[in-house]
């Protein structure tokens, strides 16, 4: 391979409009399930609620993953060339919305209807035609190539008394038909998206509106929907208050207010916007969760929310509380700002899994983040069509100099012109106006055999022009999380340094915590402490029991699992990770069960059946960039304070006390595809947390430096010599074949693409487990790249070591785009396996859109949510699984299956059927009508050069179709290898790609033969 000249890439850092982040933005924003701080100071208040809050508030970088930031590095360009010293306040920003940029907004309660008009329309629209629109679009898209475009000129030419041959209707009634099948479908599909969009636009939902007189509070008190009316989804509108109830849809972007939970907390489901299927933790705003919600309506207060974009995991805003409720023991009024976030926000076409919430429209239709992120869909046109469309402009001018040829070897007498237009149409049947019908037919053929197949049932074609394409595909582009795994984790190995147990040795654990614990109550409360395992290893007698209760108490606690109820008496585990819900199953299945959870306390049933409880007094969640979540309990029943952590071996090691294990078990167990996170804890003494819990709370508070000062105060206090317990393999189960499947795809020539919202260790683990990524192959990881020299040293490194596998997160990805698109594309696509992380699922259309552009190879892209859409919708081909996830993806796509495995056969033999089938019809019918045209050139050369037809009306007609039918049918059922050896020697796909089937070459094969019969 020729090197790509990375040194000729400009060193212009403000190129497409980036500005690198510094390093004090790039820190963790600590999500807000601690109480949020509330700021109440008058003088700043202004300050707070300004337009440029990206200074005081910085975004998460993880949930800042995955996403297209050029608007974004366009609008920080100008904010910091603006050099103001002062942040403005909204109202400045109000009468400066004259810069279309600026679409933030500051929301008051009970806003005026002027100002709620401001903002689009919560319309659902996925039409892609209106009444005036259908017509021309359709016309346009059917005559836009050249193929129909001539059928529709000798069609017309028809109508010319002097051009006339023949009877109208043989050149009107091919052309007509396939029009009218053409739009009879686009009109059906269309039709179909309208129902759909007036289903979701007539949704009913609460909105809760103020009491028209103050004196009827008490009574408003009482009855809590006593002021509220039900509208369809379509006529909310910024500023509304809407109540959701359990298993809602979310119809617009909503500030969380309030939630029928105590602890003002409720679970999403998010897997129609991120794919993941893991229930979600959001949190209501503090201040508004200790009001019922009657008092919401009557509250001063507004919220700020910053221009909408298109990243689903960051949000940044304020609520702003002018004057709180009377009689809540205030002695003054003073006005309070508190941050929001990502955690305080319900995003358009969630659901709502428990419980019932309040929210306040922020966002409608278009601005909300489920709208950017889909694309609407293009009509697709596959690579034959194209070819044969390049093939008619060849024959039409060979048809016109034939023409001329025979006009001036009749010396271009008399009304010539017309003559050449004569001949033009005599020889029109060299582009048979049949090919269009025989070539439809023939995929109606293969869409049938495609979806009559038993070997991959239910098996959907919901295209029916794309068959061929099957046979083309160079790169797939796929989902994770449901596509390539079934999301459900379990824990298959735990190694605690001088014990391992293997899945099958569980019941040894089980029997080990049952002794630690004890059948009775001797002894329990001593042995139940965390501090018990400690002082036996000060002595040096730490028995096996002892160690097993540390390490699976410790499991049982350091975690965000929430226990849920559900409506048939059974409770199932939910938080935003798997890995953790696995781990809590875990330790119940061998008898440590989590019965109750919330922010503040954890219940625990033993196997004795006694329940322990735990004080939880600090979290610090899980994010990409620390890599390790940690949590500090206290025993209610001997007030000990332990710290408990758990997170990746890299960042583990640093923090564990030395030992000489923890790097050699981790790099077998992630051989082995586990998901491995290293376990530890340190015990606090009551001097020790009260030091650091007064250190926290004032960096906490800080505006500037916030996260670097809440951070350094962990890491001084808790996060050093810590004592390592264990570390816990977890395997996420693979669909069914998957690792066979991926291998017969890439020994085909497919390049394999994993595109995921994911976490980059849980993708490389998948990566591993999938056989994606080959035994020994070195993985190269590229994350949180800032500046263009790191990205161009990347690059440079991924030039000259093309055996390797990338694993690059989203923010990555998209800095190596907007600085270096052609160059990174182009090592890129010469990779063996590319995972990309963190991906929005608009950033995955853009990577589908860019391969093909860059490539002009055909690109399948496959996934099974509705985040999976827009990348479909991109693809050439684009298939959906219906799965767990719904079946939002399958309906968007062009080939609809049930399990990843099924590709083998749809693409290696109904794909090579398709295409192969497909180029020898559409040879074989231009031979047919190059036969006639011979023959016709030979007769009226015989006879003066006069442009008389040959073969009359009808008899052209039957040749076309009832005399020659035989063949085509044979060749819409023609195989060149049964089905067993195509799937056996996948190599024979990669002559396929080549596009040797129909070629120039095969083309002027044909042309001579025609040549050659005709006369």
């Amino acid at each position: 391979m020729s090197d790509i000249p990375l040194h000729s890439i400009r060193r212009n850092k403000a190129r497409a409009n980036y500005i690198p982040i510094a390093d004090s933005e790039s820190s963790e924003t600590m999500p807000t399930l601690r109480t949020n701080t509330t700021i109440a100071t008058t003088s700043s208040r202004q300050n707070l609620r300004a337009g440029k809050r990206k200074e005081r508030y910085a975004d998460d970088p993880e949930e800042e993953a995955g996403l297209l930031r050029g608007e974004e590095y366009e609008d920080q360009s100008e904010d910091d060339a603006s050099g103001t010293s002062q942040l403005p306040s909204p109202k400045l920003k109000k009468q400066s919305r004259g810069s279309a940029k600026d679409h933030s907004r500051t929301i008051p309660f009970r806003p005026p209807d002027k100002f709620q008009s401001r903002f689009p329309a919560n319309i659902v629209r996925n039409q892609k035609y209106n009444a005036f629109t259908f017509l021309p679009i359709v016309f346009y898209e059917q005559f836009k190539f050249f193929f129909n475009l001539y059928f529709l000129l000798v069609a017309l030419s028809q109508f010319v008394p002097a051009l006339k041959i023949g009877y109208i209707v043989t050149y009107i009634a091919p052309l007509a038909f396939v029009l009218t099948v053409t739009m009879g479908k686009e009109a059906y599909d269309d039709y179909k998206r309208h129902l759909r969009d007036r289903e979701a636009n007539s949704q009913k939902y609460l909105i809760l509106d103020s009491p028209a007189d103050d004196s009827s509070s008490a009574l408003a008190r009482e009855d809590a929907y006593l002021h509220t009316r039900s509208v369809p989804s379509s006529a909310l509108r910024v500023g509304d208050l809407i109540h959701l109830d359990k298993n809602q849809r979310v119809p617009a972007d909503l500030v969380l207010l309030h939630t029928s939970d105590s602890s003002g907390t409720c679970f999403i489901r998010t897997d129609q916007l991120d794919g993941e299927t893991d229930w979600k933790l959001r949190v209501a705003v503090p201040e508004c969760q200790k009001l019922d919600e009657a008092a919401l309506a009557r509250l001063d207060a507004e919220i700020y929310a910053d221009s909408p974009i298109k990243d689903i995991h960051a949000f940044i805003g304020t609520f702003t509380l002018n004057h709180p409720p009377q009689g809540d023991g205030s002695a003054e009024s003073v006005p309070s700002v508190s941050p929001l976030t990502v955690e305080n926000v319900l995003w358009a076409n969630t659901v709502l899994a428990a419980g019932s919430a309040v929210g306040m429209v922020v966002y409608t239709g278009a601005e909300t983040r489920a709208v950017m992120n889909t694309s609407h869909p293009e009509t697709k046109v596959g690579l034959l069509d194209l070819e044969i469309n390049r093939l008619a402009k060849i024959l039409c001018t060979v048809t016109f100099a034939l023409s001329i040829v025979l006009v001036a070897l009749n010396g271009f007498r008399g009304l010539w012109y017309i003559y050449v237009f004569r001949f033009l149409i005599l020889f029109s049947s060299i582009i048979p106006i049949s090919l269009r019908v025989n070539l439809d037919m023939g995929k109606t053929v293969y869409a049938q055999q495609i979806m009559n197949d038993g070997e991959i049932p239910n098996t959907i074609v919901r295209t029916s022009t794309l068959p061929e394409e099957l046979g083309r595909i160079e790169y797939l582009l796929s989902d994770k999380t449901g596509t390539l795994t079934q999301n459900e984790m379990e824990m298959k190995k735990l190694h605690m340094g001088t014990m391992s147990y293997g899945f099958d040795s569980m019941d040894e654990v089980a029997h080990q915590l049952e002794v630690a614990f004890g059948a009775g109550d001797h002894g329990h409360m001593r042995k139940a402490s965390l501090s018990t395992g400690a002082q036996l290893a000060t002595r040096g007698r730490r028995d096996m029991s002892s160690r097993v209760r540390d390490v699976v108490l410790s499991l049982a606690l350091c975690h965000n699992v929430t226990p849920v109820g559900n409506d048939d008496g059974t409770v199932t585990y939910q938080a935003s990770s798997p890995d953790e819900v696995a781990i809590v199953t875990w330790t119940q299945s061998i008898g440590l069960t989590l019965v109750f959870r919330d922010r503040a306390r954890i219940d625990l049933r033993t196997p004795a059946g006694a329940i322990i409880s735990f004080d939880v007094l600090d979290i610090f969640p899980f994010t990409s960039e620390s890599k390790r979540m940690g949590i500090v309990v206290r025993d209610r029943q001997t007030g000990e304070i332990t710290f408990l952590q758990k997170g990746a071996d890299v960042v583990m090691a640093k923090i564990v006390q030395r030992n000489d294990w923890l790097e050699e078990e981790t790099g077998n167990m992630a051989r082995e595809g586990l998901r491995t996170l290293v376990m530890a804890r340190k015990r606090l003494g009551p001097q020790l947390y009260k030091d650091f819990k007064t250190r926290y709370h004032e960096a906490s508070v800080k505006l500037e430096g916030r996260n670097e000062a809440m951070a350094a105060v962990v890491a001084e206090y808790l996060e050093h010599d810590l004592e390592l317990l264990c570390l816990t393999g977890v395997e996420d189960k693979l669909q069914d074949e998957v690792k066979s499947t991926l291998e017969l795809l890439r020994n085909a020539g497919i390049k394999i693409w994993m595109l995921t919202g994911d976490k980059i260790e849980t993708a490389r683990c998948i990566a591993i487990s999938t056989k994606l990524v080959a035994r020994n192959q070195y993985i190269h990881e590229i994350a949180k790249l800032r500046t263009s020299e790191q990205a161009r040293d990347q690059l440079a490194f991924l030039q000259s070591k093309l055996d390797c596998c990338l694993v690059i997160d989203g923010d990555s990805l998209q800095l190596c785009l907007n600085l270096f698109k052609n160059e990174f594309i182009e090592i890129a696509t010469k990779l063996s396996a590319v995972v990309a992380c963190r991906c929005s699922p608009t950033q995955k259309a853009d990577v589908a859109r860019l391969i093909r552009n860059h490539t002009k190879k055909r690109v399948c892209c496959i996934g099974d949510g509705g985040n999976d859409v827009s990348m479909i919708q991109a693809a050439d081909v684009g298939v959906g699984i219906v799965g767990k996830e719904g079946k939002q993806a399958s309906l968007a796509a062009d080939f609809s299956v049930t399990q990843f495995s099924f590709l083998t056969k749809l693409l290696l033999w109904h794909g090579r059927n398709s295409y192969r089938r497909s180029a020898k019809l559409a040879q074989f019918v231009i031979h047919r009508g190059l036969i006639i045209s011979i023959m016709q050139a030979v007769f009226s050369a015989i006879f003066y050069f006069a442009p008389i037809a040959l073969y009359q009306g009808w008899l052209m007609v039957g040749y076309a179709t009832v005399y020659t039918m035989a063949p085509v049918f044979s060749l819409v059922l023609d195989r060149d290898v049964n089905e067993d050896l195509a799937l056996l020697y996948p190599e024979l796909y990669k002559e396929l790609t080549k596009g040797r089937a129909l070629s120039y070459k095969t083309f002027f094969q044909w042309l001579m033969i025609s040549l050659y019969q005709g006369e």
